[in-house]
């Protein structure tokens, strides 16, 4: 994490700047994933208090933490600590916001034993189609194959039949009406 500073009226001994540096690196190491944050700390000494300000930019929302004492070091802690709220705040709302539930369209058969599944036998997958989808033609199907699929079961429009569309090896078709 990168750390500007920008101070008003205020000094730091060389071990408190490292203190602060490492609590920084480790909010950094939370906030840091493909890129590189920049932090831009401002402290400010105004009628017997030290104030200390964080501003970090965090997938475009800023962060912004501030602290007050009468001791310098006691007020950049407390800044650094609302920030870590923040970021733990923000990042979980953006990790929820941004995660899709997995479908499960294709689930394994209760009809194997688990033992039998672990021998290399042969599973068999069933597949829940409950959506009620509209009749197609075959024409239509052909253009739902497209889409890198091996087979398409669907309802013929014209006969109102049950029809399977499948992809040969060869790059032909075989259409099975039922």
């Amino acid at each position: 994490m990168k750390i500007t500073y920008t101070g008003r009226k205020v000094e730091l001994a060389p071990a408190q700047w490292k203190t602060i540096e490492a609590r920084a690196a480790k909010l950094g190491k939370f906030l840091d994933g493909k890129e590189e944050r920049e932090a831009h700390v401002i402290l400010g000494f105004e009628r017997g208090r030290h104030n200390a300000e964080i501003t970090i930019n965090y997938h475009n929302h800023p962060l912004v933490g501030v602290g007050s004492d009468q001791d310098l070091f006691k007020a950049l802690h407390e800044a650094i600590e609302k920030l870590e709220k923040q970021a733990i705040k923000v990042r979980a709302k953006w990790r929820d916001t941004h995660r899709t539930p997995r479908k499960s369209a294709v689930e394994v058969s209760p009809l194997l034993e688990p033992a039998a599944r672990q021998n290399g036998a042969k599973q068999i997958y069933r597949v829940n189609n409950n959506q009620r989808q509209k009749p197609m033609t075959l024409d239509e199907a052909l253009l739902q194959m497209e889409k890198d699929r091996d087979y398409l079961v669907y309802r013929d429009a014209d006969s109102d039949r049950l029809s399977v569309l499948m992809r040969r090896r060869d790059g032909n078709f075989d259409l099975v009406e039922c």
